[in-house]
């Protein structure tokens, strides 16, 4: 595991100093238990001794990530700071809340860790066995299932949104402060349904407390070969992917943001760094700093187009 925990070491601070010289604080935007949150505190263990500095992961979760982005985007722009958060917070944020900063202009894309296809889950209480039949049961029961989400506004929420106006289904939101949270709720039954990553679904899979029905991809994950793609289970026409990526706080200088870059992208080309990433239900993508900096500016152009058609609202 030590490949992908060296992901986020930070770079040169300046010239003459290659390292912290304090703790460093890695930011998450959700509670613990989810993806986002498992990757950071593994990456918090392996840097400490490497860098002979604490890294405290520091979990601000609420609003969709908006409380974690403002703290990093407000932080000092000297390495110390760092922000570990998925496009859903970045990207689809400035649509539906009225925001003190902003996710696209003062938060510096670094690296773009890796894409995750988002797979459709159900409670193990529920009685379905594939997404043909959790359609069919959901039509019979209108306004009746639910499904969880990070938060308004999260990638799970406008998953699951799109996926429910693609089926034709009246199901009920539920936002959760990050996916952790939500998780019990599921495996319980209380709430029917969530779109989320196979590293957070894994460890309750094998005993059956979640169904995983189909994942949002043109090919099957990697990670769980047997699970179709929406298309081949029955629904053609859904595909919503998760990125992750490591952000700085905005003045933070190519001095930095490259040497940085350029150490995640060796992590991801290692071959044990590459397959921990696939253990974790993702696909390594990498990349200089400026594509990434690309992607982020297109996808949240594209975003604004979905949360239009979903219709959603500032909260």
């Amino acid at each position: 595991m030590a490949a992908l925990l060296a992901l986020c070491l930070p770079a040169q601070v300046s010239a003459a100093q290659s390292s912290p010289s304090r703790p460093l604080r890695l930011v998450v935007g959700s509670s613990p238990g989810g993806l986002t949150d498992l990757m950071a505190r593994a990456t918090a263990v392996a840097l400490t001794p490497m860098l002979g500095q604490n890294v405290v992961v520091d979990n601000r979760p609420g609003a969709s990530g908006n409380i974690g982005m403002e703290l990093v985007s407000r932080s000092p722009a000297d390495g110390h700071t760092l922000l570990l958060i998925s496009n859903g917070n970045v990207v689809v944020a400035p649509y539906l809340y009225r925001l003190p900063f902003d996710p696209i202009n003062d938060l510096v894309p670094v690296f773009h860790m890796a894409d995750a296809p988002h797979l459709i889950v159900v409670s193990g209480t529920l009685p379905v066995r594939d997404l043909r039949e959790f359609i069919a049961y959901a039509r019979a029961n209108p306004g009746k299932v639910s499904y969880g989400s990070a938060g308004a506004g999260s990638a799970p929420h406008l998953s699951a949104d799109r996926f429910a106006r693609v089926a034709g289904l009246q199901l009920v939101h539920v936002p959760y402060k990050g996916v952790g949270p939500g998780l019990p709720d599921l495996v319980a039954g209380r709430i029917q349904m969530m779109m989320i990553t196979l590293g957070t679904a894994r460890p309750h899979l094998p005993g059956g407390a979640l169904k995983p029905l189909a994942v949002s991809s043109k090919r099957r994950l990697t990670g769980l070969p047997e699970v179709p793609t929406s298309e081949e289970a029955g629904l053609p026409g859904w595909e919503m992917t998760t990125w992750f990526g490591v952000f700085a706080p905005r003045g933070t200088g190519p001095g930095i943001v490259n040497p940085l870059n350029a150490k995640l992208q060796a992590m991801i080309d290692e071959p044990r760094g590459r397959q921990r990433v696939i253990d974790f239900g993702c696909e390594p993508v990498g990349g200089p700093a400026r594509s990434f900096a690309e992607l982020v500016r297109a996808d949240h152009r594209a975003w604004g187009q979905i949360v239009k058609e979903a219709g959603l609202k500032l909260e």
